[in-house]
């Protein structure tokens, strides 16, 4: 995505700080922390910034907080190894780490496992966040981390295409999408050749997305409130049976079991999608006249469901405070920071991050730069997580391997989520 320069737009900001109460605190992560208190130097520990972006955030805090500066600690830019190194540090008990930047489907094991502390939510602006976003950093109940952006997953399509076969809005349910390509190849011939629907197939995290999202837009679920498995009942099967069937007959390609993000954008952005299903990050280079030949002829909805607008996997990032670091007070003040409009409206305008602060969906700034935040606001209010469980990686592991066995027809539907549940049970006991 594209980034505008903001010089001096960070010297402005106006922080929002948090008063901390007293009380006794333990510095072990095995014992609950009756107060966050010590107040200096902490780290801010996060994947790999590219876009220059962060360090004005950090230079701007640090010239108001002489005594209390922030230095980030980046790691690698790849996901798992950010956690990986995120759990060895916590393991020895280091107080290295301080704030810590978390995947969304991380907050669950980190919270199981003592490594961060709970959070005062009287004390942290959660009232002005989009209720789903708050979701993603509580466990049993919770809060042991708060949401600095968020992200959801949108349906992409051709509004020119549609528009010549007749049809003036966007389907808000399976059936109706389908219907919508079997109109657009019968009257546009342009587009006798398009591919009808691709989301992210291929077998690795974003299949567990995508699948999570169809059986949850059919009513069903992977695992409850409790983290109980429930992936074996009848609506899980009917919304994975939409995209097995959407493969066996047609409207789903063949070579879309292959596709990542990246694959789906470049044959979208290259004219070869009706609809895609796609993280908001695509639409400035679908938007980009030099790299795509959809620009100006595209738009975005919420995904469809079977019996209405269907429901997303929130992606993002969570803030939370490592229970074995120091000055904590001052890591809680960084938080409210941090997930202040102002550094979040920022955040949106410079780099595009989907904020977790619901006012800025529709600030007239950030809407005239994005004018997909109002559908993007409506997908995060009817979104889910992914399961909260503290063996997560090994959940969605097996999550890809049912889905991708039904998709590409080597189990059949019933066989492939009979198996994932028992591999749940023991995985969740």
């Amino acid at each position: 995505m594209r980034r505008i320069p903001m010089a001096g737009v960070f010297a402005s900001l106006a922080l929002v700080l948090a008063a901390c109460g007293g009380g006794s605190e333990s510095g072990d992560g095995d014992k609950k922390s009756a107060a966050l208190e010590g107040r200096g130097e902490i780290t801010f520990v996060t994947g790999k910034d590219t876009s220059g972006n962060l360090q004005k955030q950090i230079d701007d805090w640090n010239s108001k907080h002489p005594d209390e500066p922030v230095r980030i600690i980046e790691l690698s830019d790849k996901a798992d190894e950010q956690r990986q190194q995120m759990i060895q540090n916590a393991q020895v008990k280091s107080d290295a780490y301080t704030v810590l930047n978390l995947d969304v489907v991380w907050t669950a094991e980190f919270a199981a496992n003592r490594w961060v502390v709970e959070l005062p939510e009287d004390q942290l602006p959660i009232s002005d966040l989009l209720a789903p976003t708050v979701d993603t950093g509580r466990y049993l109940g919770k809060l042991y981390a708060v949401p600095v952006d968020s992200d959801a997953g949108l349906l992409y399509y051709r509004k020119d295409l549609l528009a010549e076969a007749g049809i003036d809005k966007a389907p808000t349910t399976w059936s109706e999408l389908f219907a919508a390509c079997d109109a657009v190849k019968a009257k546009v011939s342009s587009a006798k050749n398009i591919d009808c629907y691709a989301g992210q197939f291929d077998k690795y995290e974003g299949l567990t997305v995508n699948a999570s999202e169809a059986i949850n837009a059919a009513g069903g679920s992977v695992v409850d409130e409790q983290g109980k498995p429930t992936v074996n009942t009848p609506e899980a099967k009917a919304g994975l049976d939409v995209l097995v069937n959407a493969f066996k007959d047609g409207h789903i390609s063949k070579k879309a079991i292959t596709y990542t993000e990246e694959l789906g954008r470049a044959d979208f952005n290259g004219g070869k999608l009706l609809f895609h299903r796609q993280w908001p990050y695509q639409y400035a280079s679908a938007s980009d006249k030099e790299e795509s030949k959809v620009a100006g002829k595209f738009d975005v909805a919420p995904l469809p469901g079977s019996n209405g607008p269907g429901v997303s996997t929130l992606g993002g990032h969570n803030f939370a405070i490592s229970a074995f670091a120091k000055n904590k007070a001052t890591a809680l003040d960084f938080l409210n920071y941090m997930t202040s409009t102002e550094v979040q409206k920022a955040n949106a305008i410079v780099i595009g991050k989907a904020p977790s602060v619901a006012a800025l969906y529709n600030d007239p700034e950030v809407v005239a730069k994005f004018p997909y935040m109002p559908s993007l606001k409506t997908a995060i209010e009817n979104a889910k997580g992914r399961p909260k469980v503290v063996k997560y990686g090994d959940v969605t592991t097996a999550i890809q391997e049912a889905a991708y066995a039904a998709l590409n027809g080597s189990k059949t539907t019933d066989a492939a989520l009979a198996e994932l549940q028992t591999k749940l049970e023991t995985l969740t006991q």
